[in-house]
């Protein structure tokens, strides 16, 4: 019988400020932390951290995942090579954009 392993989530995940390629403010991590870009103002790094979040509880209730080649989205495969990553009309980005406020400066 197949059982799937579920990462360490946790109420307050890891953050780590980190170099993240550009155009990308943060990722959430199948490990159960976030990574944000350096050098965010305050205010924008908990915005960003509060988006993550969101992708964060999506994982953990099973409806997104990914791995290197495809995003899948409640049963469903999106492709990597055909998506516009973080773009807002993504399924899961849009309950992530809803849910959380702008970011302010960027």
């Amino acid at each position: 019988m197949a059982f799937k392993m579920k990462p360490p989530f946790t109420p307050q995940p890891p953050i780590y400020e980190r170099e993240l390629e550009e155009g990308c403010l943060g990722k959430a991590n199948k490990n159960g932390t976030i990574l944000v870009a350096e050098g965010l103002p305050g205010r924008d790094e908990q915005s960003v951290i509060e988006h993550e979040k969101i992708h964060l509880d999506q994982m953990e209730r099973g409806d997104l995942w990914y791995d290197d080649d495809a995003v899948y989205w409640k049963g469903k495969k999106y492709s990597r090579d055909d998506m516009a990553e973080g773009n807002p009309d993504l399924p899961w980005e849009k309950e992530a954009y809803n849910k959380t406020d702008p970011y302010e400066s960027l």
